[in-house]
C-alpha cells in the first residue's frame, strides 16, 4: 500500500471528504454548502495527485486518459446526488453517475457490467424510483427553497452519516490495497477462461460452423453430462457426424481463433448456472417497489378525497347557518 499512497494521506483525504460532504448536505439556508463543495473537490484533487505521483514513483503505468473525465463525472455527480434537496434531481444525477461508471467499465473491457448498469439501474430500478417519487410526493407550489418539504430540505444526521460513510471507505480501501498483494498469482488464466466453453456446446457448434469446419450433419460430441467434448489444454475438438455415425478429431492447428470465451460468456453462464435465484429476487424487488408505489398513490388519493369531503361538509354547514340566520 505504501508504494501507491501513504496511509496517512489516505485517511486525511477521507477526513476532508467527510467534512466536505457533511457541510454540503442539504439544510435550511445552508451557507456552508459552497465551502463544503470546495473542500470535497480539494479532497478529490488531492487523491488524484497523490495516486498519480505514487504510480509514477513505483513505475506503474498511469490510467487511460479517458479514465479521468469519467472519474470526475462519477464523483461529482454522486456527490451532487446526495446533496441535492430535490429527489427527482438526485435521481437524474444518479443516472449521470451510472453512465460515467459504465465508461470506466468499458475501459476495463467489462462490457457486460457496463450494459447491465445501464439496463438494470438506469433502465429499471431508477425508473421505479422515479415512479415512486412522483406518486408518493407532491410537487411544491413554488420553486423557492422555503416551500420544499422538510424531509427533502434538511438532511438527517449529516455529520454521523458522513463519518460512517468515509470510515467504511477508508477501511475498504485499506483492505483492498493490502489484500491485492496477498492474492496468489493467476495460473493458466487463459485455460480457466476458455473452460466455460465445455458447458456451451451450442456456441461451439455455431463458431465452428461459421469458420467452415462443420458440415451440415456434423456437431461437437456431447459427453454424458451434456458438456462438449473439448480438450482445452490440448486444443482438440471431437466432432461426430450424426448421419454417418463417424467421429473425427480436430487438432490444435484447426482450432479457430474465434473459439474463445469472452466476458459475456463467463459472466452470463455464472449468473444463470450458479446464481439463478439472484435474478429472480431482483425481479421480485422491482415488482414490490411498483406495488408499494401503487399503494402509496392510492392512500394519497384517498386522503385528498377525505379532505375534499370534509371541506364540502364544512361549507354546507356554514351555508345552512347563514340561511338560518337570514330567516331569523
Amino acid at each position: 500500500m505504501d508504494t501507491i499512497i501513504s496511509p496517512i494521506a489516505l485517511y486525511l483525504i477521507c477526513v476532508l471528504g467527510a467534512v466536505g460532504i457533511a457541510a454540503a448536505l442539504p439544510r435550511r439556508n445552508n451557507a456552508a454548502s459552497i465551502a463544503g463543495g470546495l473542500v470535497l473537490a480539494s479532497a478529490i484533487g488531492l487523491a488524484v495527485l497523490i495516486l498519480g505521483l505514487g504510480a509514477t514513483k513505483s513505475g506503474q503505468p498511469l490510467p487511460n486518459y479517458f479514465f479521468y473525465p469519467f472519474a470526475i463525472l462519477a464523483l461529482g455527480a454522486s456527490a451532487r446526488m446526495i446533496t441535492h434537496p430535490r429527489p427527482v434531481y438526485s435521481a437524474l444525477y444518479f443516472i449521470l453517475t451510472i453512465i460515467a461508471s459504465c465508461g470506466m467499465y468499458l475501459l476495463l473491457s467489462a462490457e457486460f457490467m457496463a450494459f447491465a448498469l445501464v439496463i438494470i439501474y438506469a433502465g429499471a430500478i431508477l425508473i421505479t424510483y422515479l415512479f415512486v417519487i412522483m406518486l408518493a410526493t407532491q410537487a411544491p407550489s413554488s420553486a423557492a427553497e422555503a416551500f420544499i418539504d422538510e424531509t427533502d430540505a434538511v438532511a438527517r444526521e449529516p455529520v454521523l452519516a458522513s463519518i460512517i460513510g468515509f470510515v467504511l471507505l477508508a477501511i475498504l480501501t485499506t483492505a483492498m490495497f493490502r489484500g491485492v498483494s496477498t492474492l496468489p498469482a493467476p495460473t493458466n488464466q487463459e485455460l480457466a477462461q476458455d473452460s466455460v466453453l465445455l458447458n456451451l456446446p451450442t456456441k461451439v457448434d455455431r463458431i465452428l460452423d461459421r469458420a467452415g469446419i462443420l458440415t451440415e450433419s456434423e456437431r461437437v460430441v456431447r459427453n454424458a453430462d451434456g458438456t462438449a467434448a473439448l480438450d482445452i489444454a490440448a486444443r482438440t475438438i471431437t466432432i461426430e457426424n450424426t448421419d454417418l455415425n463417424t467421429i473425427r478429431v480436430l487438432g490444435p492447428d484447426q482450432w479457430p481463433d474465434t473459439l474463445n470465451a469472452g466476458n459475456l460468456d463467463r459472466l452470463g453462464y455464472n449468473l444463470m448456472h450458479d446464481h439463478p435465484m439472484t435474478i429472480e429476487i431482483a425481479g421480485i424487488i422491482l415488482l414490490m417497489a411498483m406495488l408499494g408505489a401503487t399503494v402509496l398513490a392510492r392512500k394519497h388519493i384517498e386522503l385528498e378525497d377525505d379532505l375534499k369531503a370534509a371541506q364540502a361538509r364544512k361549507l354546507g354547514e356554514s351555508m345552512d347557518q347563514s340561511m338560518e340566520a337570514g330567516n331569523a
